[in-house]
């Protein structure tokens, strides 16, 4: 992937597919990716298009984004930007964004009763923190343990989480939604799971996210 480094979202090297259905879009549409390939991000934060799902909605467009420090891979996920520009029903809306944010986690945290709770409000916090308003979000959180045999016992267990969701993003006058700032507010999400600390907004301000429940080792 290539590093955003408080730069423009967008790779040099687009895949053609997502190039091409998002330039022959609708201006809603197109509006709305331009949003997303103009966002600032973190350094750490490593992003690309990818090819979107085909069966959605009449227009979509992907990005894959991975949280690194030095040569590991904190998290990674996948945020999908779906149209139809006749509306959808379930969406209440013409636009949605639906997500996949994955991390491994430290035992401590993934013996948390009460981690997929947590973990949804990470979610919510972050878009809340960035002063977003969305319409009916929906989700799942699963939490998933490994354990090694035979070959692999040397291994110590591993424990992962995974977050799934999806939230219609408030449209603006002209019907396009800010998906830049919904773009940054996944990435702060990446962020968080990732243990990163919060980071200052474009006015100063720092970003407050609700906490995880232990401290990353460093």
């Amino acid at each position: 992937m290539a590093a955003a480094q408080e730069q423009r979202s967008d790779g040099a090297d687009e895949m053609d597919g997502a190039q091409g259905v998002a330039d022959t879009g609708p201006p809603p549409f197109r509006a709305a990716v331009d949003a997303l390939r103009g966002a600032r991000l973190r350094p750490q934060i490593e992003i690309d298009p990818t090819p979107p799902p085909k069966r959605l909605a009449p227009y979509a467009y992907a990005l894959e984004a991975a949280v690194v420090e030095g040569d590991e891979d904190l998290a990674d996920g996948r945020l999908v930007l779906l149209h139809d520009p006749a509306g959808h029903d379930a969406w209440k809306g013409t636009f949605r964004l639906v997500t996949l944010v994955r991390a491994e986690l430290e035992p401590e945290m993934a013996a948390d009763p009460l981690l997929p709770e947590v973990c949804w409000s990470w979610l919510t916090g972050a878009l809340g923190a960035r002063g977003l308003a969305c319409g009916e979000p929906s989700g799942t959180v699963t939490r998933a343990g490994s354990h090694y045999f035979g070959g692999l016992a040397e291994r110590p267990p591993a424990s992962q989480i995974e977050i799934r969701a999806s939230w219609t993003p408030r449209e603006s006058v002209g019907g396009v939604p800010d998906t830049g700032a919904h773009l940054v507010a996944w990435c702060d999400l990446l962020c968080q799971i990732a243990g990163l600390p919060p980071v200052a907004a474009a006015d100063g301000s720092v970003v407050s996210l609700p906490q995880r429940r232990g401290p990353r080792p460093t």
